[in-house]
């Protein structure tokens, strides 16, 4: 079975819980990414979503100045193992109801992330390779 090593991104955009809101949303901009692993000691705690600030800020109307990551967060962090193959990082993300979900090394420390757009990307890529088999094996089409 494939392993999601090939679209991990290793390169995770984590803060502590102690941040404040506002500084997760520069992070979020500064790195253009849609979320943050809060992280203490380099073991993934939670994660915040440009949604969780937006929910905080409008609809709550907790003050992103003085509000912690640790207030907004997703708690109980489901993550994966960063040998895991992909079928079973799907069934991981559908049984959590996540779109992202981060990926441990074997003592448990950050080595990664995973989100629903990549495997949309990875899913693309496959279909083009397939559509090349078929195209290669089928004769032209001639138009009149």
């Amino acid at each position: 079975m494939p392993e999601i090593k090939s679209i991990v991104r290793e390169s995770v955009v984590s803060a502590a819980p102690s941040t404040s809101l506002t500084d997760i949303a520069q992070l979020m901009e500064d790195e253009s990414v849609g979320s943050v692993v809060i992280a203490t000691e380099e073991r993934p705690q939670g994660i915040v979503t440009d949604r969780d600030i937006a929910l905080a800020a409008a609809a709550r109307g907790d003050d992103p100045e003085t509000a912690t990551a640790a207030d907004v967060m997703s708690e109980d962090v489901v993550t994966v193992d960063a040998d895991s193959g992909i079928f079973e990082v799907l069934r991981a993300m559908t049984d959590a109801n996540v779109r992202r979900i981060p990926a441990t090394d074997a003592d448990g420390e950050l080595a990664g992330i995973v989100t629903f757009d990549d495997f949309v990307v990875l899913l693309g890529r496959e279909l083009k390779l397939l559509g090349d088999v078929v195209e290669a094996e089928i004769p032209p089409y001639e138009h009149s």
